[in-house]
């Protein structure tokens, strides 16, 4: 009887508002694919469900999931924390399930630092230009200008983050962002070839900094 395959982890992070959470779902559509739900302990926003998009804990019981190491990563992001727990994300792997993860650039470094013995694959997601991210923020859940305005600036820090990632893309249209992702997660699982241009996207960071 052949060993079962492992799954493999697969991370999109991006700065706030540039789409990886919409992208991590229609991923997660396609087969053997499911998506780690984590723990935080900030407020549900409209038409989120709990235990279905976030495990939703106050900061105490987030502190005891860190004080029993039950975290494959977490971070502190805009005051509130974020975590993943590790061991439903080690059994779904050894299912054989593809595991995405819809996390920032702190706790993707964690997780590439454990070194853990399945695939890992990276991707983070910038937005078509500054602009173009500061409305989609403000037609999300912040129509306050001061906290698009707080994210903005985070997102300066946040995108220099990219040089640690298999791969950038930049989400300008959705469906075509989602084609290019899912191509080149066939063709990291596959050794096949990459359609991939560095240069390109250097030059965009470039544009998005400057």
């Amino acid at each position: 009887m052949p060993l079962k395959k492992h799954g493999v982890m697969i991370i999109l992070s991006s700065p706030s508002g540039a789409g990886k959470t919409t992208l991590v779902k229609m991923l997660s559509k396609l087969d053997n694919y499911e998506i780690s739900i984590s723990h935080t302990t900030r407020s549900p926003r409209p038409n989120e469900n709990p235990g279905k998009d976030y495990f939703f804990v106050d900061v105490k019981e987030f502190q005891r999931l860190i004080k029993n190491q039950e975290f494959l990563e977490y971070a502190k992001v805009f005051n509130n924390f974020y975590g993943t727990t590790r061991t439903p994300v080690i059994n779904k792997l050894d299912e054989g399930k593809n595991v995405l993860f819809d996390i920032d650039w702190q706790g993707a470094d964690q997780i590439k630092n454990k070194k853990l013995d399945y695939k890992l694959i990276t991707f983070f997601i910038l937005p078509p230009s500054k602009e173009v991210l500061y409305n989609r923020l403000l037609n999300r859940d912040m129509k306050d200008k001061m906290i698009a305005s707080e994210r903005m600036k985070q997102f300066e820090r946040d995108v220099l983050h990219w040089i640690n990632y298999d791969y950038v893309i930049i989400n300008d249209q959705l469906e075509y962002c989602f084609e290019k992702i899912n191509n080149l997660i066939k063709a990291e699982m596959n050794d096949g070839s990459k359609d991939y241009d560095l240069e390109f996207v250097r030059n965009h960071i470039n544009k998005l900094t400057n």
